[in-house]
């Protein structure tokens, strides 16, 4: 079974650190790619894949989902699955690619992932929860993460305790519940809590090897997440919602995270920066994932072309004229046209 060179990556990590969470038909391999050149940060998810599905006759279309580059390091594949079986077998697949750690979803709140008893579901099964987390240990070996939430319908300190006792090197949680979706502020405040229930549960063990605890949800900027880390206790974040349409949000990581007192907000990017960026996204997500492939009378594409127009409707916002080029830009099939449009744009417009 191949093993990462960085096993052990979690102990390495600076403190605070950041981390990109995994988003399906977002954080793609394309994406990362990207975030990795303009702002990479300490640790990467990839998009979360069904480890149903990577152990079935479809497995090939899924496997594009877990492709990744050594600039995206230390990078932890994230699966969700209610079947012990799935899990082990999907893990070991995880383990053969080489990732550095691999994650369970325990918090996504889609219908067709609770379906299959991931996500969400499991909490409110913590039995097979468990099951699942060993399955995934016998699969991948270490270390198994886990990314969850506050509770199903209500915060659940149950769960988090359970949770906690399982000895995990890293524990996400996002500050809403299941039922709460992203509808309201994620409740910051529960994290002072969460870090006391960790070191009593964990006292016997040294701190520098308790589970970490990852702070997710409404972290606007490199110094929003430096300030709620020392104001809740919390050894890093995890971005989601704030990378869209901003693959440099990490820019300058390190040097932002020591001069933080004077970093006021995310670094500044005209709209051509915007246009730009997206162009150089759009080509490269055609030249990835729209190649048609061979097989049989029916042409198939690894992802749709429609995948980017979500990522437009994040780069172009904020300026006079931006909601009239979107709308152009959404009736587009591919990146030639977006480019010949952006092009224009650029021409008439930033000249």
């Amino acid at each position: 079974m191949a093993r990462s060179p960085q096993k052990n990556f979690w102990r390495k990590l600076p403190r605070p650190f950041f981390a990109l969470a995994p988003m399906a038909n977002v954080t793609d391999s394309v994406f990362r790619k990207l975030i990795a050149k303009y702002g990479k940060p300490d640790v990467m998810w990839t998009e979360f894949v069904s480890a149903d599905g990577l152990i079935s006759a479809g497995k090939k279309k899924l496997l594009v989902d877990l492709v990744y580059s050594k600039k995206e390091r230390p990078v932890v594949a994230q699966l969700f699955t209610g079947h012990l079986a799935a899990m082990r077998e999907a893990a070991g697949l995880v383990a053969e690619l080489g990732f550095d750690g691999l994650d369970i979803n325990m918090g996504c709140p889609d219908r067709s992932v609770e379906r299959q008893g991931g996500g969400a579901a499991m909490m409110k099964n913590p039995k097979a929860a468990l099951e699942v987390l060993e399955a995934a240990r016998a699969g991948f070996g270490e270390p198994v993460s886990v990314k969850t939430r506050i509770g199903y319908n209500k915060v659940d300190w149950d769960w988090i305790k359970l949770l906690l006792e399982q000895q995990l090197p890293a524990l996400t949680i996002h500050l809403r519940t299941r039922k709460e979706m992203s509808d309201v502020p994620a409740h910051w405040e529960l994290m002072l809590q969460i870090i006391k229930m960790r070191d009593k549960i964990q006292a016997d063990m040294k701190p520098s090897e308790r589970t970490l605890i990852i702070g997710n949800g409404d972290v606007e900027s490199l110094a929003d997440g430096v300030a709620k880390c020392k104001k809740y206790g919390c050894d890093g974040v995890m971005i989601g919602r704030g990378i869209f349409g901003r693959p440099w949000f990490f820019e300058g990581l390190r040097e932002s995270v020591k001069k933080v007192d004077t970093l006021k907000k995310l670094s500044e990017k005209t709209p051509a920066d915007h246009l730009k960026i997206l162009l150089e996204h759009t080509k490269l997500f055609e030249k990835t994932y729209c190649k048609i492939l061979a097989g049989g009378k029916n042409k198939k594409r690894l992802k749709n072309f429609a995948v980017m127009k979500k990522h437009f409707k994040a780069y172009i916002s904020g300026w006079d004229g931006a909601k009239e080029l979107r709308v152009k830009l959404m009736e587009t099939e591919n990146a030639k046209q977006v480019s010949e449009i952006v092009k224009t744009y650029l021409k008439e417009n930033c000249g």
